[in-house]
């Protein structure tokens, strides 16, 4: 069952890492003001940080549900969470929204602020695709959350800043549009698969 917990948030902290809406804001307000790479760098680490903070603290506490919940309440509960939010991710794929590096030029004279609000943007936006895995890994133990929290803290930010990065060195020709459209049902898959999975491998 850690195994399959594992397995499905590598899958999701990778599409998580690609997806532009996570390190694109940064890109095109530091092409506004000429950010240089060690600042774009800088701030998409800062931002990404935040975002995947989030994220597992809101994790931390549904593995503590995940945890307390009686073991037979657990064994159907967790799976149609995962499934249910699979069948929804791949709904609502096509509804997405994303940001261009084509946006007007703006002056923004306060750095600090732009910095502190896309912070805080991200800090406020957690990754709900990845709590549900959460909710699993609290019945297996906190070995397990805790191996989930290095994986996706370390996969997405470290994701997001190599994007940033490739991105500053020039690859705005890829289709971005194209990938956030497959993400969404793969990510979508991807969750009704652990789903399927850890009820009837529990």
């Amino acid at each position: 069952m850690t195994s399959d917990i594992l397995a499905g948030s590598l899958i999701i902290s990778l599409l998580h890492a690609l997806l532009p809406n996570h390190w694109l804001p940064v890109m095109a307000i530091g092409r506004q003001q000429r950010w240089n790479l060690k600042q774009v760098t800088a701030v998409t680490l800062m931002a990404g940080a935040a975002h995947a903070g989030s994220t597992v603290i809101i994790g931390m506490l549904l593995a503590f549900l995940g945890w307390k919940f009686p073991t037979e309440w657990f064994n159907w509960l967790a799976p149609i969470m995962l499934i249910g939010m699979g069948i929804w991710f791949m709904y609502r794929h096509h509804t997405h929204h994303h940001f261009h590096l084509t946006n007007p030029e703006a002056h923004i004279p306060n750095i600090r602020s732009v910095i502190l609000t896309l912070t805080l943007s991200m800090f406020l936006s957690p990754c709900l695709e990845i709590e549900a895995y959460f909710l699993l890994a609290g019945a297996q133990g906190w070995t397990t959350v805790l191996l989930l929290s290095g994986v996706y803290l370390g996969i997405s930010v470290t994701g997001m800043v190599i994007w940033a990065r490739l991105m500053y060195r020039g690859i705005q020709k890829f289709d971005w549009h194209k990938l956030e459209h497959s993400a969404g049902l793969i990510t979508g898959a991807t969750l009704v698969a652990t789903g399927i999975a850890s009820y009837f491998l529990h």
